[in-house]
């Protein structure tokens, strides 16, 4: 987890001192965030913590997915839907747009 106290510093400490932090960043797993100018401007990672990262968003993506798709099966269930046809006219008299019955 990025700590704003200590994981912050310019890019040409960085390149100064490139193997004590890649050092750091191996050890902790922690992003470190570079600055330019006093201005934060990018953020390097340990490629280990980086997987895992891409990883958990992936998992989070696919559980958001699934929790979708459950959701709309139990309002199939529970008789919570209606044709798509009639959804889409309806929604197009709504806003005033001429529907198409192709």
């Amino acid at each position: 987890m990025l700590n704003l106290a200590d994981d912050i510093d310019s890019l040409t400490n960085f390149k100064r001192q490139t193997a004590e932090y890649l050092a750091q960043l191996h050890k902790t797993g922690d992003p470190l965030v570079l600055t330019v100018n006093g201005k934060a401007e990018v953020v390097v990672q340990d490629a280990a913590a980086y997987q895992k990262l891409v990883e958990a968003a992936a998992r989070a993506d696919r559980e958001e997915t699934v929790a979708a798709i459950r959701a709309g099966l139990a309002d199939v269930d529970a008789k919570r839907t209606k044709p798509a046809r009639a959804a889409l006219r309806a929604l197009a008299k709504k806003y005033g747009i001429r529907p198409t019955d192709a």
